[in-house]
């Protein structure tokens, strides 16, 4: 950004010498440098401060590693890599013949249960048993229809569905492998069909200019001059850099070697971006200006800056 605004004054100030023919000299070549550096200067503080940018953005969408509820081997994959799927459509599932075998032995040990349930009830009716093996039979009887339960559970999540509309993408899971019911070890990986949220990296020293409901644009790498409208919408109170959790170490010097920025929730609220949503991949990168109300006439100057980097963005090897 600095360095567009150096050009760009740099080429005024060539124009300027060519068109009214300003000898070069030791008075004017010197007075054009140093009315660039206190111009050039002033503009960047004012414009930096009041109107940070932030040249790391970031859309970020949330996922959900699928874990099947059962282990066992893989039987069938109907699910299509990136294909919009309704709640409950089938992603993969996993051999049921052990999980109905059991739930066979389950049933008939249950059915088992309640004809000695009922013999001891008829019994105990007659007094020719004791209370005791009644409540036995009724205990042995409560035990197996919960482990019936759950057997039909185990059954029924041998069948693994999708948890809300989204997609899969880069399956690697086949028939014939085995899925484990392992929280380290998932079979593939759920996008969620909801809006992405872009955050921008700003700078620790544009906190005081960063407010909610402010004015922002965003320009993204893939759809170069391009500049869409938007508003901060929350600006993050905590930095990964100073997070520390229970352990038996020691906070050392050593995590505090790189400073951390600030993210910053931008929200784009531009009518022309609804054609790019389902074209940015979840993950595309950008460039975010925010506009305070602290010296607005200023922001003109980051406004067209912001669109300098836009088309910027036609040149791929900066990326």
């Amino acid at each position: 950004m600095d360095l567009l605004l150096i050009l760009t004054y740099t080429a005024i100030c060539v124009v300027i010498f060519k068109i009214f023919r300003i000898p070069l000299n030791k008075w004017t070549v010197p007075t054009a440098a140093l009315g660039g550096v206190v111009l050039i200067g002033s503009l960047i503080f004012l414009m930096n401060y009041n109107h940070p940018y932030s040249e790391f953005g970031q859309q970020y969408f949330v996922t959900t590693p699928i874990i099947p509820t059962v282990t066992g081997q893989v039987i069938e994959v109907p699910v299509k890599g990136n294909t919009l799927l309704k709640t409950g459509d089938v992603l993969f599932k996993i051999d049921p013949t052990p999980f109905k075998n059991r739930l066979t032995s389950l049933q008939a040990q249950l059915t088992m249960a309640e004809a000695d349930l009922k013999r001891a009830t008829e019994l105990v009716a007659k007094n020719a048993a004791a209370v005791r093996d009644k409540e036995q039979a009724q205990a042995r009887v409560n035990q197996l229809k919960a482990d019936t339960a759950n057997a039909q559970y185990e059954l029924d999540s041998t069948v693994v569905r999708a948890p809300t509309e989204g997609y899969v993408t880069q399956i690697a899971v086949r028939p014939g492998m085995m899925a484990a019911s392992l929280p380290l070890r998932p079979v593939m990986v759920f996008v969620h069909q909801e809006p992405y949220n872009y955050v921008g990296w700003f700078r620790q020293n544009s906190l005081l200019r960063l407010k909610a409901g402010d004015e922002a644009e965003v320009t993204f790498d893939g759809i170069p001059g391009k500049i869409f409208k938007g508003h901060v919408q929350y600006v993050f109170t905590a930095l990964a850099e100073g997070q520390i959790s229970p352990s038996g170490n020691l906070v050392e010097m050593t995590r505090a070697t790189q400073p951390g920025r600030i993210p910053v929730l931008i929200k784009i609220t531009d009518p022309n971006f609804q054609p790019f949503i389902n074209v940015l991949p979840g993950g595309a990168s950008g460039q975010t200006a925010a506009y305070s109300q602290h010296f607005h006439h200023v922001a003109i100057m980051r406004k067209i800056l912001l669109r300098m980097t836009a088309w910027m963005n036609y040149l791929f090897p900066f990326h």
